[in-house]
């Protein structure tokens, strides 16, 4: 099956996730940009609030699709080791790439936040939202740097990964959600009909409406 669009995949998402719906201190978080559709959905069906988790990918140089690592607030590297050896990446280079992405990281903190604070996480429900999960390397970086917030539960949720990858992320979150894990993955992409780039603009406007008044969901 493929998903119309990321709300399409949210919603579905969202029914694989009912056993939250309701319960207190949950709380949804996104990666930026491609996850805040999907977990807009999930929010709104499980009446939480929204937010984001800036995370951002190490790509290899020349081959920016192939993730090498990932960045993730809270000063947070994790590298891909098996992607770094077999293509024998110097560490001069995951540094370069490193200092981009992690600028980038501190523009999306400016434009999604502005005057919010960060949600408190704190003996929370945390549900972890991409739109995929291919080599999970962004993921992992954020549930790395999630850890630090002491949530009392840490669920990863996606509409689609990779069958091994959502297998590897049970020995790292509390619970795994993969709406679909098929063997045969190959890109994320491939799984939506629409799966053009979600803009800042986008996210910005999906942050406010979570944020709006009669939106807004205490925890």
């Amino acid at each position: 099956m493929t998903f119309q669009d990321r709300y399409d995949a949210g919603r579905y998402l969202a029914e694989k996730l009912s056993h939250f719906r309701g319960r207190e201190g949950v709380v949804v978080l996104a990666l930026p940009r491609g996850g805040v559709p999907v977990a807009s959905e999930v929010a709104k069906s499980l009446h939480a609030p929204l937010d984001v988790f800036l995370v951002r990918k190490l790509g290899v140089p020349g081959h920016e699709e192939l993730a090498m690592g990932a960045l993730a607030s809270g000063n947070v590297r994790v590298l891909n080791d098996d992607v770094v050896r077999q293509l024998r990446i110097q560490p001069a280079a995951i540094d370069a790439v490193a200092a981009r992405e992690q600028k980038e990281l501190e523009r999306q903190e400016n434009e999604y936040r502005t005057d919010r604070e960060p949600p408190s996480l704190e003996h929370k429900i945390v549900i972890l939202i991409d739109d995929g999960l291919a080599t999970g390397a962004t993921m992992r970086a954020a549930v790395k740097a999630l850890r630090s917030h002491r949530p009392r539960h840490l669920v990863v949720a996606a509409p689609v990964g990779a069958a091994e990858t959502c297998q590897d992320f049970e020995k790292e979150a509390d619970e795994v959600v993969c709406a679909i894990a098929p063997h045969a993955f190959g890109a994320v992409g491939r799984w939506y009909e629409d799966f053009g780039p979600t803009s800042d603009e986008e996210v910005k406007a999906l942050l406010h409406e979570s944020s709006s008044p009669g939106n807004v969901v205490q925890t």
